[in-house]
């Protein structure tokens, strides 16, 4: 394996004298369970000096530049091939990759096999100028077992992060790309080399790298969030694809950022032409509620709803159904994106999911008929002659079928969340 560090070290941008050692970029933007770990250069690995020992992301000369940096990020829009690891600027609306870089620096390929690798994320929950981000990798027989490094977000707005679900991917030679859990952001997902069974061998034709995208709100006291999935299914994501018929679900939560109680949130979505309603499908998740209570008012899709007051870092969820039917819907691809708000002391918070709708019907292909045969002159016969074609009949037409809000006291006395116990629930508890 000696042979691929080799022609790494030969195009490096810039040679490292053998035996040297680099100090961090940034002290604080890396580390690992040892406190500190060992690093070396491509050199140093060329000559043997790993041994026999495991260890991940520890070159300072090599693919990627100084390995220790193995967080990075980009706008999700970007057509470079550069990923900033230190700090990178953002602005309301902005969607980024944050890409983590997997590398056993050992080169002994199949002989040193790193296991139990995996991967997570830690994104931040609260508003504010700065945001950091920090990538943590684990290998149970690594030196060290535990390895991290950070990217920082900065805007002149204060704003926070959000996951955008079901963009966890992992990437590497063999298995080309492949979806990880939305569980990276959280207890994290093991990955591997020919498959997520968290074996890695030593070199850099084994290495891969772990993205996920994340969305920049701009708020000061409010994170709302949207997602969506198809009824029955348990993944959420910011867009699903259905057909007309199937019945999604729409996910709204609403997390209070601010040092102060939020009164009277409302919540309210729009949705787009050809999303119907389901009646009678609402459902709050609270602190109170915390295994969720139906609304008898179907006022979400129109006038709002009232889920009640929010402790600091107080959340709740609201749920509905809608059915997917057709109303003129065009041929091809449909995107029906519908918004969700928050009303909290007059002030407006909004995000989106979209379903995504095929029309590929008989309308849609509907075959063109043949040339009308001559019409007979007065001279001829009113009927085709024997070397006349015979008239076929036309397709048959094919039709193409197809009080403001709830208030705190209508959802019972215990609703109203106080300061002495809110709700800060993870998805998974309502799965």
């Amino acid at each position: 394996m000696n042979k691929i560090y080799k022609a790494i070290l030969a195009v490096a941008a810039a040679a490292i004298v053998a035996g040297a050692t680099m100090t961090p970029v940034a002290v604080n933007a890396w580390g690992d369970s040892a406190g500190g770990r060992p690093v070396y250069t491509l050199e140093q690995i060329n000559a043997g000096e790993l041994g026999d020992k495991i260890t991940f992301n520890s070159i300072t000369n090599g693919k990627i530049g100084d390995e220790r940096n193995f967080v990075g990020a980009k706008m999700s829009n970007s057509t470079s091939t550069t990923w900033n690891a230190d700090e990178i600027t953002v602005k309301d609306g902005d969607t980024l990759t944050i890409r983590l870089y997997v590398h056993n620096n050992s080169p002994k390929g199949k002989d040193a096999i790193a296991k139990d690798v995996s991967v997570s994320y830690s994104l931040p929950t609260t508003v504010g100028k700065t945001q950091t981000l920090i990538g943590y990798l684990n290998s149970s027989n690594a030196a060290p077992t535990r390895y991290w490094d950070e990217v920082v977000l900065k805007s002149s707005d204060n704003f926070y992060v959000e996951y955008v679900k079901g963009t966890a991917k992992y990437t590497n030679s063999k298995i080309g790309t492949v979806s990880l859990s939305d569980d990276v952001i959280t207890s994290g997902a093991t990955i591997g080399y020919e498959a997520l069974d968290g074996k890695i061998p030593g070199c850099y034709e084994y290495d891969g790298h772990v993205t996920i995208e994340v969305k920049v709100h701009k708020s000061t006291t409010t994170r709302l969030s949207k997602v969506v999935r198809l009824k029955g299914t348990k993944d959420w994501s910011e867009s699903v694809d259905a057909k007309v018929g199937d019945e999604v679900e729409y996910q709204i939560e609403y997390r209070n950022l601010s040092d102060a109680q939020a009164d009277n949130v409302m919540i309210r979505d729009i949705l787009p032409t050809n999303m119907q309603y389901v009646d009678g499908s609402t459902v709050l998740y609270n602190s109170v509620h915390q295994s969720g209570i139906t609304l008898s008012d179907d006022s979400v899709t129109t006038s709002g709803i009232n889920i009640g007051s929010y402790a600091s870092r107080g959340n709740a969820y609201v749920r509905f159904t809608a059915k997917v039917v057709s109303e003129n819907l065009k041929c091809g691809d449909n995107q029906l994106v519908n918004w969700a708000s928050a009303t909290v002391n007059g002030e407006v918070f909004k995000d989106d999911a979209s379903v995504m709708v095929e029309r590929d019907d008989l309308l849609c292909h509907k075959p063109d008929l043949p040339d009308e045969p001559d019409k007979p002159t007065p001279d001829e016969p009113d009927k085709p002659t024997p070397d006349e074609p015979e008239q076929p009949e036309e397709p048959k037409e094919i039709v193409d079928t197809g009080a403001n809000g709830i208030a705190g006291a209508a959802l019972g006395a215990g609703s109203m969340v106080t300061a002495a116990g809110y709700f800060i629930a993870s998805r998974k508890k309502l799965m």
